[in-house]
């Protein structure tokens, strides 16, 4: 059978075959800026992090960040690829001479080391990160220090939804 480039059916009409058996379910997290604060898993002072997915056989997660005070937030490397959208205000790096800002995408290669900086003029900062591999948070010389990754991150939520009395049912759902 040959197929023709772009052709496509576009009625109104649901799909009727069957999805593959070990298929992992949708997962849709409608409130990406939560108003219920237990959602907000604290990373640092005035640094949170909103978890939407884990990827436990990738090696990835997807969360939003919102930072509400100014300066160095953390210099790191990465291990895989980062792709950032910037919800609200701007960020940087030391390193770079680019901000991100409102309404923008940053792409982040393997192997970059950077100190992520939130300006003065910057109220608060909420920025979706898609991380694949590890952040290893580093001294200026590049001396590892620490670092971060789908694991640590799990756990982290898992602790604070627990201590907070968020269900597991909503982390479990993030789980893929």
């Amino acid at each position: 059978m040959h197929l023709t480039t772009r052709l496509r059916d576009s009625s109104a009409v649901a799909f009727q075959g069957v999805q593959p058996v070990d298929m992992r379910q949708d997962a849709v997290i409608p409130d990406l800026l939560p108003t219920d604060d237990r959602l907000w898993v604290p990373l640092d002072p005035g640094v949170w992090t909103r978890p939407l997915s884990f990827d436990v056989t990738h090696g990835s997660y997807i969360h939003v960040m919102r930072v509400t005070r100014q300066g160095i937030i953390a210099r790191h490397r990465h291990t895989g690829p980062v792709h950032a959208i910037i919800l609200k205000g701007e960020w940087h790096y030391l390193e770079h001479d680019w901000v991100a800002s409102e309404g923008g995408f940053a792409y982040e290669p393997p192997g970059e080391t950077h100190t992520l900086v939130v300006p003065e003029s910057c109220r608060e900062m909420i920025t979706v990160f898609s991380v694949v591999g590890a952040l290893i948070y580093v001294a200026p010389d590049g001396t590892a220090m620490g670092y971060d990754d789908v694991f640590t991150r799990l756990e982290l939520t898992r602790q604070h939804f627990a201590a907070v009395g968020v269900g597991s049912a909503a982390l479990e759902s993030m789980i893929r």
